[in-house]
């Protein structure tokens, strides 16, 4: 069974920095995609982030590109998401997602498994 447990999240103030954990168990790690999703209150959950089965290849929403930066460590069954310059807007809950593919997928419907997700909040 496939598990994902994320962690990192936490209060910070705008212009800070956070680094995203996910754990992966459950099955080869390095042979499918990762993706990391986001949905604030009152939202829909959006696409943030994606990385393929080798770390090769990365999508980013337009409005973290440059920002935020998704990698991911096979040795460690861990994906990770490093978000810096951090705005209110991006208060949200953060979301770990892996699919059966190995590409770096920007579609939520792509997704089967999905972690329990891990609070962020950016203070103004």
């Amino acid at each position: 069974q496939v598990q994902l447990v994320e962690s990192g999240g936490g209060l910070v103030q705008a212009g800070g920095s956070l680094r995203l954990s996910c754990a992966a168990s459950g099955r080869t790690f390095s042979y499918y995609g990762m993706g990391w999703f986001r949905q604030a209150r009152g939202k829909e959950r959006e696409f943030v982030a994606s990385i393929n089965y080798s770390g090769g290849a990365t999508n980013y929403a337009d409005s973290v590109k440059g920002r935020f930066t998704i990698s991911r460590d096979n040795a460690k069954n861990t994906v990770y998401l490093q978000m810096n310059s951090l705005k209110p807007e991006d208060t949200a809950v953060y979301y770990c997602a892996t699919h059966s593919g190995s590409w770096a997928s920007k579609s939520e419907y792509d997704y089967d498994y999905w972690g329990k997700g891990t609070q962020v909040t950016v203070s103004s």
